[in-house]
């Protein structure tokens, strides 16, 4: 059953034991094509496959649209959420990303806390947002 869930997923990398999943879609009903505003929704799953419960810190993500231009967010948590994932648990959670451009990427990395209270930062994979043809 994992293994067919995470076949939805598009993008993963692995940091010291910590996978983070990533599957994004393009929202046309939530675009505004004709304003110049394209809007995408990402899935994530965080699993745990360290053998000590950790949690999430902070969130850094840097959002480069077709232009070139790069904003960085950095802030608590994710999504008003600071999760705690014992061994072999999974977070997942759902988030929003709005664009003036057809395309562009998101990446980023994570800050968790071990059980030791040491601090690690642990990569969200590089992914594209790109809108279909017949959004630009």
């Amino acid at each position: 059953m994992l293994d067919a869930l995470r076949s939805l997923f598009q993008h993963t990398a692995m940091t010291d034991g910590v996978a983070v999943h990533v599957s994004v879609t393009f929202m046309p009903e939530q675009s505004r094509i004709e304003a110049g505003k394209w809007f995408w929704v990402y899935h994530i799953r965080i699993e745990n496959d360290r053998d000590d419960t950790i949690q999430l810190m902070t969130r850094h993500w840097r959002i480069t649209d077709a232009r070139g231009m790069v904003s960085l967010v950095d802030g608590e948590g994710v999504v008003g959420e600071m999760p705690v994932l014992s061994p072999r648990e999974t977070h997942d959670y759902v988030s929003g990303c709005p664009l003036a451009t057809p395309h562009g990427s998101m990446e980023g990395h994570y800050t968790f806390r071990d059980g030791e209270g040491r601090l690690f930062e642990v990569a969200i994979p590089f992914f594209p947002l790109a809108a279909p043809a017949e959004a630009n």
